[in-house]
């Protein structure tokens, strides 16, 4: 019998994937319990649909992670901080902080994409980086400076 995957299966197939299983297998556990649809002319047709605006979707967003990332690469941001001796800060700069900052810049950024290595805890110049989708990431120039 032949189904349409709904679900990623372990050693079946990929959402999507036209697969060839035996006739008990799809009637008594991957029907009834959702994983997959019986592989008719129809069902074929609303599969492929469905592929489309997924792929016209998912090209919509990687075009507006891309202008977002060259947004954010043109960026510089300057903070102050209050320091002691030898540049070190009195706390650290944190990626809500950065998050803060772009937010008044009129960029939406989650803090959660905002990825520092270490925390930033003396003055300088670090490159931060921003994961805006899964195939684009941006570095972001940060300068931190005493008060």
């Amino acid at each position: 019998m032949k189904v349409i995957l709904k679900e990623n299966i372990e050693h079946l197939g990929q959402i999507g994937d036209i697969t060839k299983v035996a006739p008990g297998y799809a009637r008594n556990y991957l029907l009834p319990k959702g994983l997959a649809i019986e592989a008719t002319e129809k069902n074929a047709k609303a599969l492929e649909h469905t592929k489309r605006q997924l792929a016209y979707k998912k090209n919509k967003t990687l075009e507006a992670a891309k202008n977002l990332a060259a947004r954010l690469e043109a960026l510089a941001i300057n903070l102050t901080h209050q320091a002691g001796d030898e540049g070190k800060l009195f706390g650290s700069v944190t990626n809500m902080e950065i998050a803060a900052f772009l937010k008044v810049n009129n960029i939406e950024v989650d803090r959660k994409k905002i990825v520092l290595a270490e925390s930033i805890k003396k003055v300088g110049e670090y490159t931060v980086t921003v994961k805006i989708h899964p195939e684009v990431t941006a570095n972001l120039k940060v300068v931190i400076t005493a008060a």
